[in-house]
């Protein structure tokens, strides 16, 4: 979100990420129910749509520098790079579902 809303207030470089992933560690989701991290998942993607919803079309081209690329990036990309990481992350949802609940098991999410 941080790195969205750098695109609309337009400055020359984007946030640099935390490649820590602290906020990540910091959540805790191996002691969270798997509902609950779903739930949160779609609340932020949501949030995000909403977020962006209101903005001008010229804003989904609009470029910033990547800090760690060292490249110009437009939001539309910035976007399609999110999606394509929310993507990984619910492939490894489903993996870990199938893996749980075998074929013919009920998951109550």
């Amino acid at each position: 979100m941080a790195r969205v809303d750098d695109f609309l207030t337009d400055p020359d470089t984007l946030a640099v990420a935390d490649l820590g992933n602290r906020k990540t560690h910091e959540a805790n989701h191996d002691a969270q129910e798997l509902a609950e991290i779903l739930a949160g998942f779609r609340t932020a993607r949501l949030r995000l749509v909403e977020h962006l919803g209101t903005s001008e079309p010229d804003v989904f081209a609009r470029t910033s520098l990547h800090p760690r690329l060292k490249q110009p990036m437009r939001l539309v990309d910035h976007l399609y790079f999110v999606a394509e990481h929310h993507d990984h992350h619910l492939a490894k949802i489903w993996e870990l579902i199938d893996m749980h609940f075998p074929k013919g098991q009920e998951c109550s999410t």
